[in-house]
């Protein structure tokens, strides 16, 4: 079906999340190249697209929070969402995942943001580092010593009730979240071209072997795949 051909209610239909959740469920978001890249000269924008960017958008305002790593945080100058959020009325929070706390709290995450991000932090990161990010208004949390495991993360997600969760990459938490089994819904982009050797994949790790997914949804707009897989079984 192609996208242009459903209104945002029907859209957001197919992208809801399960009823009734009782735990976090992880939606993890990505764009890569028909040839596999996930970023082009080390961002991810240039694989993006007007219905690339439709899904994007619609995707952060039905989550509760926005997961992502430091280090895609960082090259991708993130800053706070802007859309409310579909059930809540408030635009979903920035979690950045750290084990150094190595972020500028000049940046757009803390200085152009509604609501304050939330730093999950290992507890082996400068206490410096800790302190000017409070100061510059996020809640910052020590979780555990590096590195910080998927169970950690999703439980501190979970006793704030934020149980709609959407990963944003990069590709190491994706590698580390899809190892421990945690990524329960992939959505995912393929943009119309061929970028080369040299990149980087959407999965920054090694996995032992295979992880079996289930095609759930398919749109298409000007030669831009949408995909949806869930986790098999």
């Amino acid at each position: 079906m192609r996208l242009s051909e459903l209104s945002e209610a029907n859209l957001a239909r197919a992208y809801a999340y399960p009823d009734g959740l009782e735990r976090p469920y992880v939606r993890v978001n990505f764009v890569t190249s028909v040839d596999g890249a996930a970023t082009v000269r080390g961002l991810s924008r240039g694989l993006s697209s007007k219905p690339d960017r439709r899904v994007f958008g619609l995707l952060r305002r039905l989550c509760d929070v926005i997961l992502v790593g430091a280090q895609t945080a960082r090259a991708e100058n993130y800053r706070g969402a802007r859309k409310p959020n579909q059930a809540t009325g408030a635009p979903p929070r920035i979690a950045v995942v750290t084990a150094s706390a190595e972020l500028d709290p000049a940046a757009p995450l803390f200085t152009d943001t509604a609501v304050p991000p939330l730093i999950l932090a290992a507890s082996g990161a400068p206490p410096a580092n800790l302190r000017r990010l409070a100061d510059a208004g996020a809640e910052v949390v020590e979780l555990g010593e590096h590195p910080l495991t998927p169970a950690a993360l999703l439980a501190e997600l979970d006793a704030r009730g934020l149980r709609r969760v959407l990963c944003e990459g990069g590709p190491r938490l994706f590698g580390e979240l899809v190892a421990a089994g945690a990524v329960d819904e992939l959505c995912l982009t393929i943009t119309p071209a061929l970028v080369g050797a040299g990149t980087a994949r959407m999965v920054g790790s090694a996995l032992d072997a295979p992880r079996g997914l289930r095609l759930a949804g398919v749109l298409e707009e000007d030669g831009v795949l949408l995909l949806r897989y869930l986790r098999e079984g």
